[in-house]
């Protein structure tokens, strides 16, 4: 390189299972935000909601002929491995340098290519495969060892995770914390003031999984009827998995129980530009997350609930996983402990008898999410990770 000239972009290669589901916003801003020093691609099986989330460097195995799709499924099977070949001709032909596999399983299946490939290989951690998924098949206790043993960098949302993570037998000197960046600059910060004599907003925004604690939520809300007057607004849904749709019941039965048909809207999922729309609609959002019966947790903390806060609306929630690293109790937000209704309802009433301080609360949490939560600061953050590698 002559002297002056830039150094060429580190070539990267995101691996995920699809590109890219509406409740993953928070992926497609950690690629388009990487800066100009990385050369960012895609590959996958399948894709959906190009609409929103279209690049144009993806490379998806669903756009192949169908021979070659087939022949893929194939290899998979007998590697018994989820990518193989695809992913394999998908860094050939980008000369990528390393391979960023999005969750623990697809890291562990991407192994051997980072290896057959000479790649250097970044796995990211956020959720169901640190907890729930070794716990309910153990043959990933093992798998995860394995990669442990070859990979270069995982990445955790935050100490909790990584914790978890180290505890699975990863060196802690592969570990690097790594916080999921939200788009600030499309966010703008404009906090929320209540007249006690309007009805009180409550947004409530989650896949329904029994880890997101809407029940817990509704309950909360329904105590404080007697106080205020209520209007409770519900984003998302179930997913096809039974105990999603078992959930689903529960809340529909907690709604009931509750009496509350009358206070709260369900809108189903919903793009990202309504979800933003309903935000700023609203003067509160409440995210009671859990560790669920069958083991299941956020892992780090759930991105809707740092865009909320982002906002300039005050946010309650639960002192689980790596929601504390992003809600200092009292600072940026308010906290109960989970699965403690009685909490949520203290909390909630502290804001309703306190609208005075909303400020000084939002402001604190909008000021450390610019530090620590900014898609462009943690884009060149996951940068200098890459650089570190090559």
């Amino acid at each position: 390189m002559a002297a002056g000239e830039s150094p060429d972009p580190i070539v990267v290669v995101h691996s995920f299972p699809v590109w890219l589901p509406l409740t993953q916003t928070w992926m497609y801003n950690q690629v388009t935000y990487l800066p100009s020093s990385v050369d960012a691609h895609v590959a996958c099986l399948s894709t959906q909601n190009l609409d929103q989330f279209g690049l144009s460097r993806i490379h998806s195995l669903s756009d192949q002929p169908l021979w070659r799709q087939l022949w893929e499924k194939g290899i998979r099977r007998l590697r018994r491995q989820h990518h193989s070949r695809w992913l394999e001709r998908v860094v050939e032909r980008t000369h990528a340098e390393i391979i960023h596999s999005h969750f623990g399983d697809i890291g562990w299946a991407d192994a051997g290519t980072a290896k057959s490939a000479a790649s250097r290989h970044v796995v990211t951690f956020y959720g169901y495969e640190v907890n729930y998924l070794p716990c309910h098949d153990p043959v990933w206790r093992g798998r995860y060892r394995e990669l442990f043993a070859s990979v270069d960098r995982v990445l955790c949302e935050g100490p909790h995770m990584a914790r978890c993570v180290t505890a699975m037998g990863c060196p802690e000197s592969k570990i690097r914390v790594h916080h999921l960046g939200v788009p600030l600059d499309r966010i703008p910060y404009r906090p929320r003031r209540w007249i006690p004599t309007e009805p009180l907003r409550i947004l409530i925004a989650a896949s329904f999984q029994e880890k997101k604690g809407i029940p817990d939520a509704i309950e909360a809300t329904a105590r404080l009827r007697a106080d205020v007057p209520l209007e409770i607004t519900v984003i998302g849904d179930a997913n096809a998995e039974p105990r999603s749709q078992a959930e689903k019941r529960k809340i529909l039965e907690t709604i009931e129980r509750c009496a509350m048909s009358a206070s709260v809207r369900l809108l189903g999922y919903q793009p990202y530009a309504r979800l933003m729309e309903e935000c700023y609609r609203h003067h509160l959002f409440l995210h009671p997350s859990l560790t669920s019966a069958d083991g299941d947790t956020e892992g780090g903390a759930p991105v809707t609930l740092i865009e909320m806060a982002a906002s300039g609306m005050p946010v309650v929630s639960t002192a689980h996983c790596d929601i504390p690293e992003v809600i200092l109790h009292g600072t940026t937000g308010l906290l109960a402990q989970e699965r403690d209704v009685d909490g949520l309802v203290a909390q909630l009433r502290h804001l309703i008898e306190t609208p005075d301080c909303w400020g000084d609360l939002v402001m604190a949490a909008r000021l450390r999410l610019e530090q620590e939560y900014d898609a462009a600061k943690q884009g060149s953050r996951l940068a200098a990770i890459y650089s570190e590698l090559v």
